[in-house]
């Protein structure tokens, strides 16, 4: 969601000048009063005059942030998150054609995203997500995904520290190979995914190796 506000911020019985962040799924207070709460717990939510007024574990906050200001988080605290398909751009009508994952079962949130939305025609897919546990699947999957129609791949795989890939290590290799990353977005509490897309032509780095010309004319 990404606003960001200095006011002035009654939680309960204190009062103070805060920065006060309205994140992706968080309300958060920072300076003289700290507090995050989660937007899904956030009750009886309006404005009053000036203020963004809210319930938040039982307690009443208000945020002066003026008039106008107050509208726009209140309209943005009320308006639901996409959903992961929605991020993903898939549906029935712009189904994907999903690899992977070679190890272990597929991740609900991302299986729950993808349910229904699932080819396994190549020409009819709009994109490949392609879910990786090892570095070493990157080039499959590149060879995979030059022989589609679709210009778009989503590479899921590990986050954190010691994912592996890294993210660095799917970059470097996409890019190699001609891709543009143009999106990010998270899938569960372990995987990530980036949106890939290549040139019009596939790229030839990530052929398994083309046919040599007979030389006939």
């Amino acid at each position: 969601m990404g606003r960001e506000a200095t006011c002035t911020a009654r939680v309960g019985d204190e009062t103070a000048e805060v920065t006060a962040l309205l994140e992706s799924t968080t309300v958060v207070l920072r300076g003289a009063l700290k507090h995050k709460w989660a937007i899904a717990a956030l009750q009886h939510l309006r404005v009053d005059g000036d203020a963004l007024c809210f319930d938040a574990d039982g307690t009443a906050v208000a945020l002066t942030l003026g008039a106008a200001e107050a509208g726009k988080w209140l309209k943005k605290l009320q308006t639901p998150p996409p959903t992961l398909a929605a991020k993903l751009g898939v549906s029935p009508a712009a189904p994907a054609l999903l690899i992977g994952p070679t190890v272990g079962s597929l991740d609900p949130a991302l299986a729950e995203a993808l349910a229904g939305a699932i080819t396994t025609n190549m020409r009819e897919a709009r994109m490949l997500v392609a879910v990786l546990s090892k570095p070493s699947e990157l080039p499959r999957m590149a060879e995979f995904h030059a022989d589609m129609i679709c210009n778009t791949v989503w590479v899921v795989h590990g986050k954190g520290p010691d994912a592996s890939p890294s993210d660095a290590e799917v970059r470097l290799s996409m890019r190699g190979w001609g891709y543009v990353d143009n999106k990010t977005s998270a899938v569960s509490d372990t995987l990530t995914a980036t949106r890939y897309v290549r040139p019009a032509a596939p790229p030839a780095a990530a052929k398994k190796g083309g046919k040599k010309s007979s030389g006939k004319r």
